[in-house]
């Protein structure tokens, strides 16, 4: 089975990339929701995240704004918040992606958004930058609720620049000229990576019916 790695900055229509990809057959594991079920009511994350950060946590779940402020601007909270996260993720996704092969999947899809920024690229077979001119980032990103251009700055400096991503990816993904530009891009990449093996599905040491937790 072959694994890709799917990312992009914010804005770039990583989101509408991986429909796209759902809609022409590979499954795809969206770690943003990964992580909101783990902050979630009952998630995992919960009782250690408020062992490590006490008072995030608000009628048994974590709240997200209160996490970000005790973690904002404090690099070693950071780390610790992403020490307890960043396993339990890859446990789920490894989960997915047994499920996946199980199902009789060709190609799987892990939708990283710090793909390389936690060496995920390690993990897949191939990586997939969605990109778009700054213009239509910025403008996509300040239509959201609640955004401003100040937030925006903020979140451009945690993320690696674009013209990095797009230089260490193996495909980019034009997704300012159109949805038809960026559908025909994805579906040239479903060709040529399904006319190779998979290098990192199944793992070594793997046994069929085997569950990861972390």
């Amino acid at each position: 089975m072959i694994v890709l790695g799917l990312t992009g900055s914010i804005g770039m229509g990583k989101s509408t990339a991986a429909r796209m990809l759902q809609a022409m057959g590979a499954p795809v594991c969206d770690s943003d929701a990964v992580v909101h079920g783990l902050l979630g009511r009952g998630g995992r994350a919960v009782p250690v995240i408020d062992a490590a950060f006490p008072g995030v946590v608000i009628d048994g779940a974590v709240s997200r704004p209160a996490l970000g402020a005790a973690v904002f601007r404090d690099p070693d909270a950071l780390k610790r918040l992403e020490a307890i996260l960043h396993p339990m993720v890859q446990a789920a996704q490894r989960d997915f992606l047994a499920h996946a092969a199980r199902r009789g999947a060709k190609i799987a899809v892990l939708d990283i958004p710090l793909l390389f920024e936690t060496h995920g690229e390690r993990r897949v077979d191939a990586t997939v930058v969605v990109s778009a001119p700054f213009a239509v980032q910025r403008a996509r990103v300040l239509a959201r609720p609640g955004m401003t251009a100040e937030k925006f700055a903020g979140i451009l400096a945690r993320q690696m620049p674009d013209a990095e991503k797009r230089r260490r990816a193996d495909y980019v993904v034009p997704t300012g000229a159109g949805r038809l530009v960026t559908r025909r891009a994805l579906q040239g990449i479903v060709r040529d990576v399904t006319s190779r093996p998979g290098r990192h599905w199944p793992p070594r040491g793997y046994q069929p019916g085997q569950i990861h937790h972390a």
